[in-house]
Parts: structure tokens; C-alpha cells; sequence
């Protein structure tokens, strides 16, 4: 996802809109004052006497009386100013500046805390301007095919792949999506390659993103990417994203390159979204045993120990599609 340099684009998307909204104010001023400029005389009234009022009261000389009469003028204007505007078949506030966010003005923060609008402008971000969109506009649960997963038995697994994959769907589909804003379930998707994991990552990150929440999704190179840009680059922005953010998937682990720094900073990662209490959702081809041999103790003990295990497995799903493909 396009997570680096996101601040900057949302404070211009915000300056964007808020250039709009002046504009069209000034519109709106414009066809008053051909129309009915005794509306505009008013409406400049008001503005002077309120800048006066503001003046007298930084200073702090002017008696109670005085500002008295500031508030009861402004106050007197500003009635008949809404009475002829109304009169005219124009809306009360229609002279004034409108805010597509009425909490934060259109700022993006309160204060120096973001607004709820902001979050909501940062999912549209990262969803409508990453590779994610497309990939979602195929991969979802409208073309999750079960057919494609046998109902024979392999070897010793208690299900068939189909019903294996049909019990991971109810799961998904009929309890953590619902539950996902109250839920700290992290999730461990492993199994062999072609199972179906990271479509059905996909398939959980579009009704996530539908629903209003920010998912980020990273293979586990683009993580490990990522790790470094904090790291040495100090870019305490995507540190941000990746820790707040409401569900982080990474798909693929164990397919980035092992050394003691990846190791590290991934353990790093996945400790503080616990200690967080926010979202994981991993995905790996590796084995239970294999990820213990692959990574720390630590973070194995992570992985295994504090995320709900799903496995998949089934013939090569991307053969079969392709198989599929090649017959017609």
C-alpha cells in the first residue's frame, strides 16, 4: 500500500477542500450581490462589527455597555440578514462557510489530535491509490470458489481441504468480521503454497476496508523494506500506520530474507501490535515446526502461542485455475 508520504497528501486533500469550500462561498456572495445586494450591505455590517468586537475586547478598555451594543447590533443585522435571505428562497446560512467536517473544520485535527474524518480520508487513501484496489475487485467473496478445494480426505487431516476451507469461511465470515471491533484475535493462516491463504487475506481485507477500517497489507519483503525505512530513515509516519492501523496482514512470512536484523525488528513489530492489542494476520507457507526453527523462540513462541492457528491445505489452487484455464 502507498503508505509513504500519506500526512502529506491528506493536509493536501484537506487544503483542497477547504479551497473549494471558500470558493464556492464566494459564489454564492456573488450571485447574492447581483441579486439582492441590500443582503451583501448586511452581511458586511456584521463582519466589521464583529472584527470590532474582537479588537475591543483584546483591549480590554472598552466598558460592558459598549460591548453591549457590539453584540446587540451584530446580533439585530444578522436576524434580518437571515430573514431576507430566507424571504428570497435562499437557506438562513447560506452566506456563510460550510465544513464537510463540522468537528475539525476541515483540518484533518482537533487540537494536535486527528479527527475521525481523517482516518476515514486515510483508508480511501491507501485503498483507492494502492495495487490493493485492483487485486480486490477480483479476489473477494464474490468469487471465492469452494468447488476448487477437493472434498476427498488427504492424508491424516480430520476434514477434507473443502470442508477444512468451509469451516474456515464460517469462522471468518460469521464471527470475526462481525466481531471485528471488539474482537483481539490475531490470525496465523499456514499451509501449503496455493491453499488458498492469501486469497482469502484478500477476500477478509475488502470487507475490513468496506466496512471502514484500515487494513494494511505487506508481503513479508515489503515489511522487512519497511522495518529499514524506520529504522535507519526514522520515518516515524509509516512506523505510525503500522502499529495503529486496525488489522496489519503479512502475507508470505518466511519467503523475506532471514538475518539478525529482520529477525529482530520483526519480533519488535508483532510485540508492540500485542502489547497494542491490534489486529495481526499472518500468512506463511512454513509449518508450526518449521517457523520454530525459522525465527527467535520468541517469536515463534508469538506466532503459535498468542495467534488463533488456521491451517489450509489442498492441491495447488492456482494449478487447478490454471488447468481450468487451459481446457477451454
Amino acid at each position: 500500500m502507498m503508505i509513504n508520504g500519506y500526512q502529506s497528501r491528506l493536509l493536501n486533500i484537506y487544503s483542497k477542500i477547504r479551497e473549494s469550500e471558500t470558493k464556492k462561498l464566494k459564489d454564492r456572495k456573488a450571485e447574492i450581490k447581483n441579486l439582492h445586494p441590500r443582503i451583501i450591505e448586511l452581511d458586511n455590517k456584521i463582519q466589521k462589527l464583529s472584527l470590532s468586537l474582537s479588537l475591543a475586547i483584546l483591549k480590554s478598555k472598552d466598558d460592558k455597555k459598549t460591548l453591549d451594543t457590539y453584540k446587540d447590533s451584530i446580533t439585530e443585522f444578522r436576524a434580518q440578514k437571515y430573514e431576507m435571505l430566507v424571504s428570497n428562497g435562499y437557506p438562513p446560512e447560506f452566506l456563510n462557510l460550510t465544513y464537510q467536517c463540522k468537528k475539525c473544520n476541515d483540518t484533518g485535527f482537533i487540537v494536535n489530535t486527528k479527527c475521525t474524518c481523517y482516518k476515514k480520508k486515510l483508508i480511501q487513501l491507501c485503498y483507492e491509490n494502492s495495487l490493493l484496489q485492483d487485486i480486490l475487485r477480483e479476489k473477494n467473496f464474490n468469487n471465492f470458489d469452494i468447488s476448487l478445494f477437493s472434498s476427498h480426505k488427504i492424508g491424516d487431516d480430520k476434514y477434507s481441504p473443502r470442508k477444512n476451507m468451509e469451516n474456515t469461511l464460517e469462522y471468518i465470515t460469521g464471527d470475526y468480521i462481525p466481531n471485528f471491533a471488539t474482537t483481539k484475535t490475531n490470525l496465523l493462516f499456514y499451509g501449503n503454497p496455493g491453499s488458498g491463504k492469501s486469497y482469502l487475506s484478500y477476500c477478509l481485507a475488502k470487507e475490513l476496508l468496506d466496512l471502514g477500517y484500515l487494513v494494511v497489507y505487506k508481503t513479508s519483503d515489503e515489511i522487512i523494506s519497511d522495518l529499514k525505512d524506520i529504522r535507519f530513515n526514522n520515518n516515524s509516519n509509516l512506523q505510525e500506520i503500522l502499529l495503529d492501523c486496525d488489522l496489519l496482514i503479512i502475507d508470505d512470512l518466511g519467503a523475506e530474507q532471514r538475518n539478525e536484523f529482520t529477525v529482530t525488528e520483526l519480533f519488535n513489530l508483532l510485540n508492540k501490535k500485542l502489547l497494542r492489542n491490534k489486529r495481526m494476520l499472518v500468512s506463511t507457507n512454513l509449518t508450526l515446526p518449521d517457523i520454530t526453527k525459522a525465527y527467535s523462540e520468541r517469536m515463534s513462541s508469538r506466532l503459535i502461542g498468542e495467534f488463533r492457528l488456521n491451517k489450509f491445505y489442498s492441491e495447488d489452487i492456482r494449478i487447478t485455475l490454471n488447468l481450468k484455464k487451459n481446457r477451454r
